[in-house]
């Protein structure tokens, strides 16, 4: 069966030009075909009325801009399969049904037409936590390989799928993997009345659930930490290290406790890489 596309949605905006960047490196690295897809809305104007325009037509312009994107992603990832699709209705209606055939989908943190101020926009606000495959928002791209992907990690279904994610990028990257396990408990949890605190052993727990993944992927430097307090600033803080940040969508209240919880958010919004949601397929708002 054919390998599934990273699909990455383009727009002609400097946001998405660096998400093309990242999903043309990403496909040359694990050998994955790259599909560039930009999406026409209907409603939008055939021959907008506009200086700038000239005389093309909105559908030249954006076939010139999806020619301009694989010419670009052929010098980046000349190795890499890669194709263009011209696709028509609402956007994140139609990322989302790319999401269905693609191994990841890939999108700049803010498109055209988007609040200056605004870190992340509402398409990839949309999108996160409401794919079928992995979506990686592209907000900044370090500006040399750092060697480490960090996984936000509590052991649940959607953290264990992250955790997936990570490790198979960390392969095709030859990168360490940093497992941060939010602490949830003081190191004395309190115990019914009358019996006193009983300590709990955390770092034995995340090492029990990591244990089965070092064993499946015995080629990844997995390293482990447990940090205190909010998770969203040691991811961050991790971030800066980091090639990329993966976190699972919904959790056990840990990293991800909803489907774009305070986590999610707040990781999406200050990472300084470009990070990636896991989520349930089939999941949707």
């Amino acid at each position: 069966m054919m390998n599934r596309a990273i699909v990455v949605g383009v727009d002609g905006s400097k946001a998405a030009g660096t998400a093309l960047a990242w999903a043309a490196e990403d496909a040359e690295r694990t050998g994955l075909p790259l599909r560039i897809v930009n999406v026409r809305e209907p409603w939008a104007a055939e021959h907008p009325l506009t200086a700038a325009s000239g005389k093309e037509t909105l559908t030249e312009r954006c076939n010139l801009l999806l020619d301009g994107a694989a010419e670009r992603a052929r010098t980046l990832a000349p190795g890499t399969r890669i194709s263009i699709a011209l696709v028509t209705g609402a956007v994140m209606e139609r990322l989302r049904s790319e999401s269905e055939t693609a191994e990841t989908l890939v999108v700049g943190s803010r498109g055209l037409g988007g609040y200056a101020g605004l870190a992340v926009g509402s398409v990839a606000l949309g999108l996160a936590g409401h794919t079928d495959s992995p979506l990686v928002v592209v907000r900044v791209l370090p500006r040399e390989e750092r060697g480490e992907i960090v996984v936000g990690y509590d052991g649940s279904p959607d953290a264990d799928r992250a955790m997936a994610y990570a490790l198979h990028r960390a392969t095709a990257r030859t990168a360490r993997v940093r497992v941060l396990y939010g602490r949830r408990y003081p190191v004395l949890a309190p115990h019914p009345a009358g019996y006193g605190p009983i300590p709990v052993d955390e770092a034995a727990e995340i090492g029990r659930r990591v244990a089965p993944w070092r064993d499946k992927y015995p080629e990844v430097e997995l390293v482990e930490s447990i940090v205190p307090g909010h998770p969203v600033p040691a991811l961050v803080e991790a971030s800066k290290a980091a090639d990329l940040v993966v976190v699972g969508s919904r959790g056990r209240g840990g990293f991800t406790a909803a489907v774009l919880g305070s986590v999610s958010h707040g990781v999406l919004h200050r990472a300084r890489c470009p990070v990636a949601v896991i989520g349930t397929p089939g999941r949707r708002p």
